[in-house]
């Protein structure tokens, strides 16, 4: 580790103690040439989330983009930004379970079901955009297929 203060590149650790809940380890040094001590961390490096897209691109994971377009769907819905990015959060992390590089589609599809169980007018309206629905009855299939699947079982 380079001193931030004379650039040496000769130092010891003194004291080395968990951080940010177990996610780094903070680790307090001193300089062997000027004696200045300095705080560095350590942290797990990730391994990137990768998406194919239709096109064949690669590209990493941006959680953004997902949130970008949930919340574009939950506008002036009853749903709270902390339901949002519970939500993203589960896409992304269904997504690393899958160990491996994901489709557009993949990802589009979780998020469409996590949309489904968090609110029905927003899954319409993400739907939309992602299915490319063009005339009035595609809506009026898919919030069909959303009754038909969310509709409670009668007892004969």
């Amino acid at each position: 580790m380079r001193c931030p203060f004379c650039a040496a590149d000769d130092d010891r650790v003194v004291d080395s103690r968990m951080a940010e809940d177990g996610i780094a380890i903070r680790r307090r040094r001193e300089c062997s040439a000027c004696h200045q001590r300095f705080t560095t961390f350590e942290r797990i490096e990730e391994v990137g989330l990768v998406v194919v897209k239709r096109s064949g691109e690669h590209e990493p994971f941006d959680r953004e983009k997902v949130q970008i377009g949930v919340r574009a769907a939950c506008k002036n819905r009853p749903v709270d930004e902390g339901a949002v990015v519970a939500l993203v959060a589960g896409v992304e992390e269904s997504m690393r379970l899958l160990g491996r590089d994901v489709t557009s589609e993949e990802v589009g599809l979780a998020t469409l079901e996590a949309l489904r169980n968090l609110d029905d007018v927003a899954y319409v309206r993400f739907a939309s955009v992602y299915k490319g629905f063009e005339q009035a009855d595609d809506f009026a299939r898919e919030i069909g297929m959303l009754v038909k699947s969310t509709a409670p079982k009668h007892k004969a």
